[in-house]
């Protein structure tokens, strides 16, 4: 019996690391469309508020949230996947022990 396949495992963790990665250094690209709206929400609002001649502390704390949001969702994912390849190898080494274990020798 071989290593357990979690090819497609750690792809998926590598893939929403550079997520995260991106979310951190404030990309546009990984985020959902609701995120996304949030956060261009939140430019129009404090360019809005700007203009008028008001400040645009609402519109920062909008602006951190929706980020902040983002970010818990990549790294709840990832942990979610970490936590799923480890079963699958904690799995097939149960299965190989229980090979071994059965044998004759």
């Amino acid at each position: 019996m071989g290593k357990p396949d979690t090819r497609r495992l750690d792809k998926a963790i590598q893939q929403n690391e550079r997520k995260l990665a991106a979310v951190q250094n404030r990309e546009m690209w990984p985020l959902t469309g609701s995120e996304r709206r949030a956060v261009l929400g939140a430019v129009v609002s404090g360019t809005r508020s700007l203009h008028r001649g008001n400040g645009t502390a609402r519109a920062d704390r909008q602006m951190d949230t929706a980020w902040q949001s983002a970010e818990t969702r990549l790294i709840a994912e990832i942990v979610a996947l970490k936590s799923e390849r480890q079963r699958i190898v904690t799995e097939a080494a149960t299965a190989k022990t229980a090979k071994k274990s059965s044998g004759w020798w």
